[in-house]
């Protein structure tokens, strides 16, 4: 199994970027995720800075390197960077909006295709293939027992089944808004936002009336409250099919989460129980804990 790093999903400054990626080079990972993904007010590092970050890191790390594309495409200069991520000629592209699958498939490039595409059946995914794919992440809701379905009808439609990247660890994106809630919760427009997502390097926890964590919030993106880890899951990853396990950046603890999912990989007898939800896997409530209640 291989193990890969997805994209940042929060907003950090170049200073802390930086410092991540030079970090995480060093470790065993197969797949290393660059790009903004959730808003294009995020301006740490421009498209050619990633892919000179990009240059950088081949010259120290094995993995592959991929540039993600931003999720929700809401003005035409927007769609103007996104056809010259599309573009870049170095690095292959996941594709996390039809916009971007459109323009890789113009250019007859092979991508990834993304979480946030709707992807849900073997039938699409043999569109896609159609387009170029040669990677699925399934939506992050998806359970085992659905992406062994979808495999099964592709291998039934006569397709080559593509690699399958599972999300396997960080805070679940949920859904994405035209509004930022987090310039909200500080009384701001989006337009005015003074880039407070800065203050929330892994977002900003939202609790219900009642006191329960319910969401986390990141600007435009809602993500789930608790983080999913399913490394205590790692036989049923295997036996749904998955080829990758991405494992979603957070502020703190990186190198001990990747260390600890590369010795069960290497043959280290899984946990029975760790911390984070892992419902959706079940095909049960995304923010339970199946074990705690008697549902696996």
């Amino acid at each position: 199994m291989k193990l890969s790093l997805g994209p940042v999903l929060f907003y950090w400054d170049k200073t802390q970027l930086g410092q991540f990626y030079s970090e995480m080079s060093a470790l065993p990972l197969d797949v290393i995720y660059l790009g903004e993904t959730v808003c294009s007010k995020r301006r740490a590092f421009s498209l050619d800075q990633w892919l000179g970050l990009g240059r950088e890191l081949q010259t120290c790390t094995q993995a592959q390197l991929v540039l993600s594309s931003l999720t929700l495409i809401e003005a035409a200069s927007e769609l103007s960077s996104l056809r010259r991520l599309c573009d870049n000629g170095e690095l292959l592209v996941e594709a996390n909006d039809m916009g971007a699958v459109q323009f890789l498939a113009e250019r007859q490039l092979p991508f990834v295709a993304g979480p946030a595409l709707n992807l849900y059946n073997g039938h699409a995914l043999g569109q896609l293939l159609d387009c170029g794919m040669i990677r699925w992440v399934p939506p992050v809701e998806c359970s085992a027992q659905l992406i062994r379905a979808v495999l099964d009808q592709v291998r039934e439609l006569g397709r080559a089944v593509p690699e399958v990247e599972v999300f396997a660890y960080g805070h679940l994106p949920l859904a994405y808004s035209a509004r930022c809630f987090t310039a909200r919760a500080q009384n701001r427009p989006k337009d005015d936002c003074q880039f407070c997502c800065l203050d929330y390097p892994d977002g900003l926890a939202l609790s219900s009336q009642e006191g329960q964590p319910l969401f986390t919030l990141n600007g435009i993106q809602t993500m789930s409250a608790e983080v999913t880890n399913l490394l205590a899951d790692y036989p049923g990853l295997v036996a749904c099919g998955a080829d990758l396990l991405r494992l979603s950046p957070r502020a703190q603890g990186m190198t001990e989460v990747i260390a600890a999912y590369r010795r069960v990989c290497l043959g280290e007898t899984p946990p029975l129980f760790v911390d984070g939800c892992n419902g959706y896997w079940h095909g049960q409530a995304g923010m339970l804990r199946v074990e705690e209640v008697g549902l696996c």
